[in-house]
Formats: structure tokens, sequence, C-alpha cells
């Protein structure tokens, strides 16, 4: 018998019976009246988890097509954009903007830390011509929350500068009420909270970035969102569409709604805390200075003679010897942390599943470890919140 297999990775995330099933309906075209209706119906699924009077754009491919389409349609030739970031996926927008010829001032944080707010509003005073701030929701090569609320308030004191977030890892997990907040570009991927396949990419504009998208003069074609804004108003797309996807799509949004968005954040924020909880009561160290409700970052082990376990082989092991499979570092984080999600489609048993794993697979590589610490951690906080969504549960329906 084939071992079965557990995915707590932060993308791909595990996908619903019911989206997959949904999928598996026959392909419709993508002009015909019976699609329109799936797809506006997803758009306006899509409003509700980005918390805008908008229509969102969904575009064909992963979450770094939402960012590629964010810099080629608010930027323009000569201009200046201000990069925050403190990992790997931060580290994309300034390797974006690079790319298409716009230059960058960088405010950096070392990995594990979020950026500073203050050096934000510096970099910003000291540099007038900036356009736009481009930076992350969620850190999620470092399991960091970056602080975007109190930046968005730095940028909107600033004339004609624009706040465009990467929640690629963060969005349908926490509270992002991108119009509250006045982020002005937000984008995310299919693949994670939103529990889909790999394969759409989605982007929302404020009025102010949709006034900018006219006037950016940055070579587009497949990305063009206004030549996107204008198909999609009529409920059509104006390339060929991932068809399935979006009828998954609808699917995984109905099944959200039906959560609630309290729910949902609440069942995340559940998840982070038990798992970090866990980590600590493992004996071992958390990596994130300002951890996130969607991923865990922890350092490297030791084992029982003091030695450092590469986290590459640990993540090796638990994946094939218990069929778990979760991450190791990015980058420079090669081999010294390991990551464990907890964002989209997981429940209180997926990340007891994680721990007693994580706590057989230490044992195996030589640390000490006591077997059940980890999970005991967890599912006290696990207990305490199903025992709350039941009690909000039940005050709803009165």
């Amino acid at each position: 018998m084939s071992m079965k297999q557990y995915l707590l990775t932060p993308g791909p995330t595990p996908v619903p019976d019911r989206v997959l099933l949904a999928m598996a309906q026959p392909v419709l075209h993508h002009r015909m009246p019976a699609f329109s209706k799936i797809f506006n119906e997803a758009v306006e699924g899509l409003a509700w988890i980005y918390q805008t009077a908008g229509r969102p754009i969904i575009l064909n491919g992963s979450g770094t097509a939402a960012m590629e389409a964010a810099v080629v349609n608010l930027m323009s030739k000569g201009d200046t954009a201000l990069v925050a970031h403190s990992g790997k996926f931060g580290e994309r927008w300034v390797e974006l903007c690079k790319a298409y010829g716009i230059a960058t001032v960088e405010v950096k944080a070392p990995y594990g830390d979020a950026v500073d707010p203050a050096a934000i509003d510096k970099a910003l005073t000291e540099n007038p011509g900036i356009k736009a701030v481009f930076m992350q929701a969620n850190e999620s090569s470092t399991g960091v929350r970056q602080p975007y609320e109190a930046v968005a308030k730095l940028v909107h004191a600033q004339k004609d500068v624009l706040l465009v977030v990467d929640a690629v890892s963060a969005l349908g997990a926490w509270d992002i009420p991108m119009d509250t907040l006045g982020i002005d570009a937000l984008v995310t991927g299919s693949q994670k909270a939103l529990m889909l396949p790999p394969g759409l990419a989605f982007i929302a504009l404020s009025e102010r970035a949709w006034a900018r998208q006219q006037k950016s003069d940055l070579p587009k074609y497949y990305l063009n969102l206004a030549t996107e804004r204008k198909a999609q108003q009529n409920g059509e797309t104006a390339w060929t569409p991932g068809v399935s996807l979006i009828i998954g799509l609808r699917e995984a949004l109905a099944m959200l709604e039906e959560e609630g968005l309290p729910a949902i954040f609440a069942r995340h924020d559940a998840l982070a805390r038990a798992t970090r909880a866990a980590m600590t009561a493992a004996g071992l160290e958390l990596f994130a200075r300002a951890p996130s409700p969607t991923v865990t970052a922890i350092k490297a082990p030791k084992k029982a003679d003091g030695t450092v376990i590469d986290t590459d082989a640990l993540v090796k092991h638990l994946r094939g010897t218990y069929g778990v499979s979760i991450v190791g570092g990015q980058g420079s984080m090669k081999g010294q942390v390991f990551r464990v999600a907890h964002l989209g489609y997981y429940g209180p048993f997926d990340i007891l599943t994680v721990c007693t794993a994580l706590e057989m697979s230490l044992k195996d590589l030589g640390c000490n470890v006591e077997l059940g610490k980890s999970v005991a951690a967890a599912e006290e906080i696990l207990s305490a919140w199903r025992k709350q969504a039941k009690a909000d549960a039940s005050a709803a329906k009165k």
C-alpha cells in the first residue's frame, strides 16, 4: 500500500473535494452565456474576499503574473519605486521593477524581521519622486507579517504615491479590507488561501490606480489590465481563460462565504497560534520576530550532541518516512529554517498531524524530544478555539 500523503506547504495547499468535483464538470466554452454567469459570480466572490467595491481582475498565471501586471500597468518609463522587503518574495518586486527599467529605492530589514514603517516614511521624504511603494502583506519565505496598514497611512499622506501589496499568501486568511485601508493594488493567487490548484492570479485596483494605469507607458500586451477590464465587465476575458479553474474558484468562494469572514480569520489565527505553541513546546525556536498567520518558520533544530540538522534533510525525512510535506528555507535561508503552512483548507487535525510527524522525525534524527508535548500544546489552543467558534455560531443564529 502506498503511503498516505499530507500536504502542509504554503502553496500549493489542499483543494477541497467539493472544489475538485466542480472542476471535473464538462468544460464550457468561454464565450458562452453559461460561462459568463459563472465568471461574474466568481468575480463577485473575489470582491467580497478583497472587501472592495471594485471588480478584481482574473489573470491566467501564478501570483507573479499579478505582481508583474501591477508593475507594467502602474509605472512608466523613468519612474522610481520604493520597495520595502525582508525576504525572497519581497525581493521579487525589486527584480520585476528592474526588468522594466524602473529605478528602485529599497527599504530592507533582516530576514525574520518586518520592515520598519518609519524607515519607509524617511525614504519617501528623501525621495519625493517616488511613484509607488511595493511590499508584502506576508513574507512567506520567512513567516513574517508585514505592517502594510501603517504603511498605507504613510503613503496616502504623500501626493501621487500608490501602495501596491502582494497578498498572495495572505488574502483570504486574515482581514485585509482593501478599500478601508486604502490599498491601491492588491494581488493574490489561486493556490493559497483560496483553496484552488495553481494557475490563476488576481489583482484589484483602486480608482487612483486605474487613473494611473491609463497613463502608464511600459510595454504590455497579455497583462494589459485595461484590455482585461473592458472584457471582464462583460463576463468574459480578453484571452482564453482557465475555464475549469474559474468554475472551481466560484465553488471555493462559495465555501468561504458559507464560513464567513470572521470565522475564516479566527480559524487561521487559531491554527497559527497552535503551530507556534507546538513548535515552542517541542524545544524549537521560531524564526520570525513578527509571526505570520499563514506560515510558521522555525530555525534548524539541534541533535542531542549539539550539531545542527540541515532543514532540507528534515523536510526530506518527513516526506519520505511519514508522508508529510512541509518546506525548507529559500535563498540564503536554505537549510537553516523549515516552514509549516496553515492557510487555506486546513483544520485542527492537519496541525496535529504535522506536530506528531515532526516529533517522530526529530527523534529519528537524534534530537532530544518528548513525544506528545507539542501535540498537547496545540490541542489546548485548538480546543479553546473550537469551543469559542461553537459559541459564536450559536449566538449568530439567535
